[in-house]
């Protein structure tokens, strides 16, 4: 048995993580005393001696009559017999005292558990996540829809999903809808697997050589529950890669995602309709692939410059500062009358770029993962690939494997996709996190980074940032498990410190006229165990209002689901609309689930915003965070008089609000991520005002 099947296993009995740790390093070491495992471990003193008590108590480890002690861990083969046995005699016993147990609680029970209620449930590790899609379809009435990636298939396979699926098709009118991405390097596969399906399952398949991005992946049950993958499916390799998933009969995000699964499944062909376009291709003489940059480069700017109608053109960030550099070109196409549309990633470091080429075409933001694609009149298309020699200079590494074809068939149905794509995008909005400081007098951007968003708000004003640089990445980790040590669980008193430990992200909201809400920017919350109030997720709502002698975002609702916080947060707030407006939900009707780079936070209570009369439905924001990792610290005193110390790991992000009348993306200047943070609230000092 590998070690990692031994730290479930351990966990599976209900060991902590630190009990496991320890558990298994005296199965290693053999006996030893407290102070040696404390060394060691580097684990904290106290620390150490707790988990060595419990352990204690569950019977998994023995201590000498010498003093000090020496500690030795029960043999696993012992603990593993010990647990067998205790789960045999408790199912005995459920077994025998359940009749009596069914009749004593309907004398108690009043009335119906009310399964209607919407709420929100977290199911972690592949086998969970399966056994929940198999009782899903075991519940389906009518529908049930699946996008998953080949691996996923594969796993759902290997669990049982397809063996049920087939059986259930040939006796139900239940309808099954399964899809999937598929491209060369899986063909091979994905034809023995559907080789095992029921001929007549509607099994449908997209090419992402189309320049498609990846989609979401989930799995919806008649419209009464959905399962959404969160984590990323390609870091399934190490322990902190375990797959995670957001489960929920939220009818409004039910409602949404369904309608991500519908335009992808009218995007998407018959799997076997597509096996056969990736086998065969189109004609060999108008596709090809271009090694040569220098012959790729001429190729492209000879066909750009001959255009007389239109251009569609996806790029990166980068790509679209590459544009800009040609003003005299787009100024010249746009003379002539060649409609020009780009879709590009917009984010800081490109924003103004943007602002400035809509003067002579139209600019619409994408997320990250698109291939750089180009399309002139609807007759010729390029794609542009990393080019691997690392000779060719940096000029012409974007030319690097171009794909050309002017296969009219292909090049009809990619821009079909796109045009989809731009249908539901916008214009990059001006008003990106950095310009909102552009009023007050802000340290400049590269002191700051992307939390020039907070400087902005009633709270933060008076925020004062560490110089970006001064503080790494390691630092704030360090930080970290150092207030970890300090931290306790808060007393009540005004007058003591509050620590809270996490994940966040924040995001500025544009929604379109006819989701009939405000511009608005939402923070999302995550704190862990060890915080002062222990495990919580909550979410702020701010809205654009004059305050004193300016502007400034004002918080107006807040959502929370520890009630432990109520008074807390009442006080900090005190004198602010939110005062007022503080919504305190179940556990499963807020969800705020960070994983590596990604963020989902979730709700399925409709959200008063205070004052005004805007409501935000039942809905979903999903950051999607890129780039290098930015570390910071910064200070500053609420209106509340508590001081405020918050340290951060964070990424520039991308948001996706998933609302139930569309998908509204927004670009990355409008939204960023904290992987992981510490923020502490110092209490003022006792002769202060509150």
């Amino acid at each position: 048995m590998r070690k990692g099947t031994i730290e479930s296993t351990l966990r599976d009995f209900g060991l902590t993580e630190k009990e496991v740790e320890v558990y298994i390093f005296l199965g290693k070491r053999g006996a030893l005393k407290g102070g040696d495992i404390t060394r060691q471990l580097r684990m904290h003193k106290g620390q150490v001696y707790r988990t060595l008590k419990r352990l204690q108590k569950k019977g998994l480890v023995e201590s000498t009559l010498e003093y000090p002690a020496r500690y030795t861990a029960v043999p696993f083969v012992k603990l593993i017999d010990s647990f067998i046995k205790s789960k045999r005699e408790e199912v005995e016993h459920i077994e025998k005292t359940k009749k009596d147990l069914l009749s004593d609680w309907e004398k108690i029970s009043q009335t119906e558990l009310d399964f209607s209620l919407e709420k929100f449930s977290v199911i972690e590790g592949p086998k969970k996540i399966f056994n929940k899609v198999l009782d899903m379809l075991r519940e389906t009435n009518s529908q049930f829809s699946m996008a998953s990636t080949v691996t996923d298939i594969f796993r759902a396979d290997r669990f049982g999903v397809f063996d049920y699926v087939n059986n259930k098709h040939r006796k139900s009118k239940i309808q099954f809808r399964f899809l999937t991405q598929l491209s060369k390097q899986n063909l091979k596969a994905i034809k023995i697997f559907k080789s095992k399906l029921n001929p007549s399952l509607d099994f449908r398949g997209r090419n992402p050589s189309l320049g498609l991005t990846t989609f979401s992946r989930m799995a919806i049950r008649d419209n009464d529950e959905i399962l959404l993958f969160i984590s990323d499916e390609n870091d399934q390799s190490s322990e902190k890669g375990k797959e995670v998933c957001i489960c929920t009969n939220c009818k409004a995000i039910i409602q949404a995602y369904s309608g991500v699964f519908k335009d992808l499944w009218q995007d998407s062909l018959d799997i076997e309709q597509l096996i056969a376009e990736i086998e065969t291709g189109k004609a060999s003489s108008k596709t090809q692939i271009i090694k040569d940059p220098t012959f790729a480069k001429k190729s492209y700017y000879e066909t750009v410059n001959s255009a007389d109608e239109e251009m569609l053109i996806v790029t990166s960030s980068e790509g679209l500062i590459r544009l800009s550099k040609n003003k005299s070109q787009l100024e010249e196409w746009s003379k002539r009358g060649v409609s020009i549309r780009i879709m590009a990633p917009i984010v800081n470091e490109n924003l103004d770029v943007a602002q400035q080429l809509l003067e002579w075409c139209e600019i619409r933001h994408v997320p990250l993962g698109y291939f750089e694609t180009t399309i002139i009149d609807g007759h010729h298309l390029f794609q542009f690939r990393p080019s691997s020699p690392q000779t060719v200079s940096q000029d012409m590494s974007h030319f690097g494997n171009t794909f050309y074809t002017n296969d009219l068939d292909y090049i009809q149905k990619t821009k079909t996709l796109l045009s989809d794509i731009w249908r539901k995008t916008r214009t990059p909005s001006s008003d990106r996190v950095e310009s909102i400081t552009k009023s007050l007098k802000d340290p400049p951007k590269s002191l700051i980074g992307h939390h020039s968003l907070v400087k902005k708000t009633s709270f933060k004003r008076n925020m004062e940032y560490n110089p970006r640089g001064e503080t790494n990445e390691k630092e704030v980790l360090d930080k970290i498990e150092k207030e970890r040590k300090r931290s306790s669980k808060y007393s009540g008193n005004w007058f003591d410190v509050a620590r809270f430990f996490g994940s966040s992200a924040a995001a500025v909201i544009h929604p379109p006229k006819s989701f009939n809400l405000p511009d608005m920017t939402v923070f999302a919350t995550h704190n862990d165990e060890d915080s002062s109030f222990g495990a919580e997720n909550w979410l702020l709502f701010w809205l654009w209002q004059k305050v004193d002698e300016g502007f400034y975002y004002v918080p107006v609702a807040l959502v929370l689901d520890n009630p432990k916080t109520l008074a807390f947060r009442k006080a900090v707030f005190a004198g602010f609309p939110v005062e007022n407006n503080i919504l305190v939900v179940k556990k499963d009707e807020i969800q705020v689930r960070a994983k590596g780079k990604t963020l989902f936070a979730g709700w399925t209570r409709p959200i008063p915003l205070g004052f005004s009369e805007y409501i935000v439905p039942p809905s979903c924001l999903l950051f999607e965070g890129y780039g290098d990792v930015k570390s910071g610290m910064l200070t500053n005193v609420a209106p509340s008089g508590r001081g405020q110390e918050r340290w951060f790991n964070s990424f520039d992000a991308f948001v996706s609000f998933f609302h139930p009348q569309s998908k509204y993306v927004g670009s990355g200047t409008e939204g960023f991520i904290e992987r992981d943070a510490v923020h502490i609230s110092i209490p003022p000092q006792p002769d202060m005002e509150t």
